[in-house]
This record gives structure tokens, C-alpha cells and sequence, in this order.
């Protein structure tokens, strides 16, 4: 633990000491190691920390690859999204659309691993940000996906009861589900 205090500090006083902290966290001063990017996961842990760096990042991460026929990748992507999640007190975020973007992709590509572990994700999203609809839609869609129609149906409505927003979102899920379609949002709904 004295070892990473006393690396963390290092890196406080040395990015502290740059003139240029901005322009996307200087990517490429940050991590010479562009497959294990821990520099930047520092960086933003140490700068920012907030929902929209870390998604920013692992969006980024995600580009370079296709999580579903790529099983390193898939892992590493599960693990710093595991590591953002731990990061972020839902407490502090649970309003953050952000947040809830990174809760919800967490949850499917956790699906493409353990769809067990999956479904608890996407009841730690729902629980923490059901304001948002795509938050619930994620979770019936994946419901959906593992043949359980009463479950997704069921998801939806109590989205509806709790107001999540915006409605229409649930509306077009909803009528979706009812025409027996297998996506409950096409690309251009979502």
C-alpha cells in the first residue's frame, strides 16, 4: 500500500508540474503502453474521476476491437469497466446519464461472459439510475434476449411506473415487444 501511495503521489507532483494537462488527458504522455492504458485510468483517477472521462475512455478503449469476437479484449474492457464502476460512488452519481451509460454497457458485455452476472448489473443500474429509460430498456432487452418475455414485459412497466424518461423511449419498447420484434429499439429509436 506505501509502494502505491507513494507511486500515486509521484504522479500527482509530476502531472501537477505540466504546464498542458488538458487536450484529452495527453494521451500519449500519459501510457507509452497503449494495450494496458493504466497511465490514463491514473490520470483520471487522479484528476477528474467523474462519469464522462471514464466513459470517454472506455469508449475509446472499446474502438479497438470487437468485444464479441475478441475474448482479450472483451476482459480487458470488463475490467476497467469493473474498475470505473468501482470508482464512481453511485451515491454521487446516480443522476449522471454517463454513469448510467457505463453501468448499462457494463452489464452487456458482462452478458456476452456470465449472463448471471449480467442480470445483477443490470439490476445495480436499474437500482441506481432509474430515472433513465435506456437504463431499463438495456435490462429488458436483455431479459428479452434470454427468452424471458414476462420478465422483459415487466421491466418495461415498472419503468413506466417510476417515470423514467423520456417516456416515448418506453412507449416505442413497449409497442415493440407487443409486435413480437426481437430489438425493442432499432438503431435509429436508440
Amino acid at each position: 500500500i506505501t509502494s502505491i501511495m507513494n507511486r500515486v503521489r509521484n504522479l500527482k507532483n509530476k502531472y501537477r508540474n505540466e504546464e498542458n494537462i488538458t487536450d484529452e488527458f495527453n494521451y500519449t504522455k500519459i501510457s507509452a503502453d497503449t494495450t494496458d492504458n493504466s497511465g490514463t485510468v491514473n490520470q483520471i483517477m487522479m484528476t477528474t474521476n467523474n462519469p464522462e472521462d471514464w466513459l470517454c475512455f472506455l469508449l475509446k478503449l472499446e474502438k479497438k476491437g470487437v468485444p464479441q469476437m475478441d475474448v482479450s479484449l472483451l476482459n480487458r474492457l470488463i475490467g476497467r469497466y469493473s474498475q470505473a464502476v468501482t470508482a464512481l460512488p453511485a451515491e454521487n452519481y446516480s443522476q449522471d446519464e454517463s454513469y448510467a451509460r457505463i453501468l448499462v454497457r457494463f452489464a452487456e458485455l458482462k452478458a456476452l461472459q456470465d449472463p448471471e452476472e449480467a442480470r445483477d448489473q443490470f439490476h445495480l443500474a436499474r437500482l441506481n439510475c432509474k430515472k433513465f429509460a435506456f437504463v431499463h430498456v438495456a435490462f429488458a432487452q436483455f431479459e428479452l434476449s434470454q427468452e424471458n418475455e414476462k420478465k422483459c414485459k415487466q421491466i418495461l412497466q415498472k419503468a413506466v411506473e417510476c417515470s423514467a424518461v423520456p417516456q416515448e423511449l418506453l412507449e416505442t419498447a413497449l409497442q415493440n415487444l407487443h409486435l413480437k420484434k426481437k430489438q425493442l429499439l432499432s438503431d435509429e429509436e436508440k
